[in-house]
């Protein structure tokens, strides 16, 4: 039976998007985890079922992305049609290609037109175009508007100005009774998106890629270690305790709930603070990230997510033609102006209707373009050791049991061991 090793691997909740039908399902697509990405993916499958008289089982994967990855990797190392079409994060075309298949063999030469060729590249290894870009990612800085006018600031340009910003707001809102407002909320916990978080505060700072495009070791210098020190400043200080633990939903958890001047996260997170349930409905802005000093510049780390075709598909035409309409331009404005899920149809950052739902993708259409990749390609099959190391590293910073400089030196001793061994 078709689910025999995906039921084994991990115990995934199936949700059929099937509507009246008993049958088993043609394909099985794995695009969302939870919440509003889980439901457009299931709104975008039913419409693609109505329009071919096919049907689609949507199956729930962990939310973690390491822990999806490994889910992956198991399935495609059996040879498993499990699932047929698999949503891939950026930094995966790499480690997954051999298992993946050819975009352009099925859908034809023009495939990809008019997507970001910047991700269209990083999506094709050895010539072939293993994934489909879906949606992009960058990480931008939101802010309460209400809050910075009411004590008095501009909106900060540099880490440093954050930071004081942040503490000023803080302690005022305290004083006059709000015990729950924090300066700055992240993500902080030990997991590929501190990977992303820190990888924008050093680069911020000129501290560098961590690896460069050469595969060259360059984390230990003083600029990385100087953005890590100041990232640790923050703990206890403008940020909680508990922002160690925080992934992007307990940081939108926060600043949302009012109790909080700052945010860090994804695009994703503007539709939500605006919705009719948010305590800041109205009050919210979004910026590009600070820079790490007057001779720094803003930095903001790559994310964005991808539909690949497994090979193992039995029906891999057919699984094709998912990907080229869930990728296609109507769904991803429609994902766009409902959930602010970035586009990577480059055509769509100059649509009236998006830039009246999202204003943002307009304003910071730069900041989406030119967004700092992880060293993902220069690593290779190593990455996820590498960003494990760097993460870990970082969050050793952040809890207070390294110095920036302690981290950075013990990190490219690590990095070089790697690289001996895997790049």
């Amino acid at each position: 039976m078709k689910k025999t090793l995906l039921t084994s691997a991990i115990a995934l909740a199936s949700i059929a998007s099937v509507t009246g039908s008993a049958q088993a399902a043609e394909l099985t697509i794995s695009c969302g985890a939870v919440g509003a990405e889980l439901t457009l993916c299931q709104e975008g499958v039913k419409a693609w079922e109505e329009k071919t008289g096919h049907s689609v089982d949507v199956v729930s994967t962990p939310n973690s992305s390491t822990e999806r990855l490994s889910l992956y990797q198991q399935i495609l190392s059996a040879n498993s049609s499990d699932i047929d079409v698999m949503q891939i994060d950026v930094v995966w075309p790499g480690l997954l290609a051999n298992h993946l298949l050819d975009l352009r063999e099925v859908l034809g030469e023009d495939a990809a037109a008019g997507h970001f060729d910047t991700i269209v590249t990083n999506n094709t290894i050895d010539g072939r175009l293993v994934a489909m870009p879906w949606f992009t990612d960058a990480g931008v800085l939101y802010y309460r508007e209400d809050l910075l006018e009411k004590h008095g600031h501009d909106v900060p340009t540099t880490w440093q100005e954050l930071t004081d910003i942040a503490r000023d707001i803080k302690d005022a809102e305290r004083a006059e009774g709000n015990d729950r407002m924090q300066g700055f909320v992240f993500q902080g916990r030990a997991y590929e998106g501190l990977t992303v978080n820190a990888l924008e505060w050093v680069s911020s700072f000129g501290g560098g890629t961590v690896v460069d495009h050469d595969g060259e070791v360059t984390i230990n210098n003083e600029k990385a270690a100087e953005a890590l020190d100041l990232a640790a400043s923050w703990i206890g200080d403008i940020s909680p305790e508990g922002v160690l633990n925080y992934t992007e939903e307990e940081a939108r958890g926060v600043f949302q709930g009012g109790n909080a001047v700052f945010m860090r996260n994804w695009p994703y997170a503007w539709s939500l603070a605006q919705s009719e349930d948010s305590d800041v409905r109205g009050n919210v802005g979004v910026t590009q990230l600070p820079a790490g000093g007057e001779d720094g510049q803003s930095a903001a780390g790559l994310g964005g997510w991808n539909l690949a075709v497994s090979r193992y598909s039995e029906h891999p035409e057919l699984a094709a033609d998912l990907v080229a309409f869930l990728a296609g331009e109507e769904e991803q404005k429609r994902r766009a102006i409902q959930s602010s899920y970035n586009p990577t149809i480059d055509s769509l950052y100059q649509d009236e209707e998006v830039l009246e739902a999202v204003p943002f993708f307009g304003t910071l259409y730069d900041t989406f373009t030119n967004a700092v990749a992880r060293p993902s390609a220069p690593t290779g099959d190593a990455y996820g050791r590498v960003s494990n190391a760097f993460f870990s590293t970082s969050h050793d910073v952040l809890s207070g049991t390294k110095t920036g400089a302690d981290a950075v030196a013990d990190l490219e001793g690590e990095l070089l061991r790697l690289k001996r061994r895997n790049w």
